[in-house]
């Protein structure tokens, strides 16, 4: 799997959490509003265009914007999985 694929997957399961959390309006609304990137109406990142550690920084101020602690918590274990992407600062 490509780093374009893994941030795909990864940002995916991020949006994810995010429905749970926010509900599917809001927080596909907020990964839409991250430049580059591309989102279904499920939250599948379907596209990115630019480079993905930015979009993934973009995507994740987003949610933190929103609902701060919360968001940094989840995330944690979400990055486990990931251990080959470059996580953003403060995780």
């Amino acid at each position: 799997m490509d780093d374009v694929e893994q941030h795909k997957k990864l940002m995916s399961e991020i949006i994810a959490k995010q429905i749970v959390i926010l509900g599917p309006e809001i927080a596909v609304l907020k990964a839409r509003n991250v430049p580059g990137i591309s989102v279904s109406d499920s939250g599948q990142v379907t596209d990115i265009d630019g480079k993905p550690d930015e979009a993934l920084q973009q995507l994740i101020d987003n949610y933190v914007e929103l609902s701060g602690q919360i968001v940094k918590n989840a995330l944690g274990t979400i990055f486990q999985k990931y251990p080959s992407v470059n996580k953003p600062n403060n995780y």
